[in-house]
């Protein structure tokens, strides 16, 4: 086992399933104490163990899950405060999101603030309060899962790019505020990443519009959740301590060629 995370107490929200479970697992897998996850529903959506279940059962780390809404605030101090009994929080990972296409004309205000309230407020307030534990323990670092569609727009994704440009910019004002106290903050920039969102919500894996996609892509494969996990191991890890206020693309080569 990898002791990159040793004595290191991780949160990450949205951790049942897809990219949060990965990332959640590999920082059990890297020696990380303990892991909180925080996410609204137990069980994964692509089937299995809950993440915790499996965490517990098959690593050293010791683990928790904890019912959360990220729009809540009283839900994240919850799960910041579950951290505490293992020592408090020193990674937060802001990763819990929705995805959705639309037709802009078509966007309806309470669609318009549900994404806003799950990618933007979540991880506002995700790192607010995971941030004071931080200064009062001398610091920690907290990872945001931002979006390709974070970098450029994209017809039909007007609210999500939204959604994921706020959260880069949010991200590098943070680790402006933050790094003197402390703090790194960066952002993740998943691309086209083989989940339940790419698979369901919006299906693209499988689909001929994928295998088109895959054509101009120059790693010429969709990614998987443990690539974007190994990203996120590596800025947790003391191997990324002068790495703040950066943005981590994870995409295989999309942006910069489409």
């Amino acid at each position: 086992m990898s002791s990159l995370l040793a004595d290191k107490v991780a949160v990450v929200t949205g951790a049942s399933s897809g990219n949060g479970r990965a990332i959640a697992r590999a920082f059990a897998d890297h020696g990380a104490a303990a892991v909180v996850v925080a996410d609204v529903r137990e069980t994964p959506r692509e089937g299995g163990e809950p993440t915790h279940r499996m965490i517990e059962n098959e690593t050293a780390s010791r683990t928790q899950f904890v019912k959360c809404n990220v729009s809540s605030v009283a839900d994240l101090d919850r799960v910041i405060e579950a951290a505490e009994p293992h020592g408090g929080v020193d990674v937060m990972v802001n990763n819990a999101g929705i995805y959705t296409s639309q037709d802009f004309l078509e966007v309806t205000e309470e669609e318009y603030d549900r994404m806003m309230a799950v990618n933007v407020k979540g991880v506002f307030f995700g790192s607010q309060v995971a941030a004071r534990r931080m200064v009062q323990k001398g610091g920690g670092t907290i990872i945001n899962l931002s979006s390709v569609a974070g970098l450029h727009g994209s017809a039909t994704f007007a609210t999500y790019c939204t959604s994921k440009g706020a959260v880069r910019l949010m991200t590098y004002a943070l680790a402006g505020e933050l790094g003197p106290r402390g703090v790194r903050v960066n952002a993740i920039h998943p691309g086209l990443i083989e989940t339940q969102m790419t698979i369901e919500d919006y299906p693209i894996v499988g689909t001929e519009v994928g295998e088109d996609f895959l054509r101009r892509l120059p790693s010429r494969r969709y990614g998987q959740p443990a690539e974007v996990a190994d990203a996120a191991v590596y800025l947790a890890s003391d191997l990324a301590s002068y790495i703040n206020g950066a943005s981590l693309v994870v995409d295989g080569g999309m942006t910069s060629v489409l």
